[in-house]
Formats: C-alpha cells, sequence, structure tokens
C-alpha cells in the first residue's frame, strides 16, 4: 500500500513545452498523476502561462501544494536570445533547421546576462555576457551587426 499523502509537502515539476499550446496530455499523465492532478487542467495551465512564450520551447516549473499548481516560466538563454530577434512564429512540424540571422543589440545581451546571472556558471559578469555571446553564435544572430567571436 502507498504511504499516506502529505498535503502540506511541496512538489517540484520541470517540464519543457512549447508556448502557447496544450502540450501533449499523454506526456503530461505520468508525471502528475501520481499527484492526483489533472492533465488537461495542467496542459490548459501550462498554455495560458507561456502565452508571451508562443511558438517557443521553455522549461516550466510545476509547483504543486495541497493539488493546487503554480506555474512559472523559466526561459533559457537560446529562448531569450529568439524572443529578442522579434521573429515571426513558424510552424514547428514545416519548417527545420532554422538560421536566425536577425541583429540584436549589445545592451540586450546584458540584460539576458542579468537574467540569467543566478544560473550561470560563471563568477562575475563578464562570464556570463561570454557564454550569452556563445549562445548567440550558436543560433547563428549578430551583436550590433557584427560576430558574437568578436566580443570576446
Amino acid at each position: 500500500m502507498a504511504p499516506k499523502f502529505d498535503p502540506n509537502s511541496i512538489t517540484v515539476i520541470f517540464i519543457r513545452t512549447v508556448g502557447g499550446e496544450v502540450g501533449a496530455v499523454s506526456s503530461l499523465a505520468p508525471k502528475i498523476g501520481p499527484l492526483g492532478l489533472s492533465p488537461k487542467k495542467i496542459g490548459e495551465q501550462l498554455s495560458s502561462a507561456t502565452k508571451d512564450w508562443e511558438g517557443l520551447r521553455v522549461t516550466c516549473k510545476l509547483k504543486v501544494q495541497n493539488r493546487q499548481t503554480e506555474v512559472e516560466v523559466i526561459p533559457s538563454a537560446a529562448v531569450l536570445l529568439i524572443k529578442g530577434l522579434k521573429e515571426p512564429k513558424r510552424d514547428r512540424k514545416k519548417t527545420k533547421n532554422i538560421k536566425h540571422n536577425g541583429n540584436l543589440t549589445l545592451n540586450y545581451i546584458l540584460k539576458i546576462a542579468k537574467i540569467l546571472k543566478t544560473r550561470s556558471f560563471s563568477t562575475n559578469l563578464r562570464g556570463g555576457v561570454r557564454e550569452i555571446l556563445g549562445t548567440a553564435r550558436a543560433i547563428g544572430c549578430s551583436i550590433e551587426k557584427h560576430s558574437p567571436s568578436k566580443f570576446r
């Protein structure tokens, strides 16, 4: 027999989902089902919480306490860079291997580095900016009409 469920315990679940879309309920069920939650209801909550990140894959943090959920969006560096490029929404199933060839400002890179400072492995802001520049180079965008590797 399973142990007694503690209503005061907080369970944290990380789910990677496409912003603005209700994901497959079958993929949510194994993670959320044992907590006594409805996967369809959680899918709708995830969809409404990620409206600003439409078409981008973002990580969401679900805090579950006493069958009540809070959804928090945790964007990665690549998602923040792609959002900063302000590209039009694409169909994920039809277009593959996209090169994001837009242009960003150095101030925006600094802003992203400050946002992600707590999750960065660097000890100072300079290292965080370099991490973001490396990500920018990987997705193919430019910084102030120059290659991101020029700013090292």
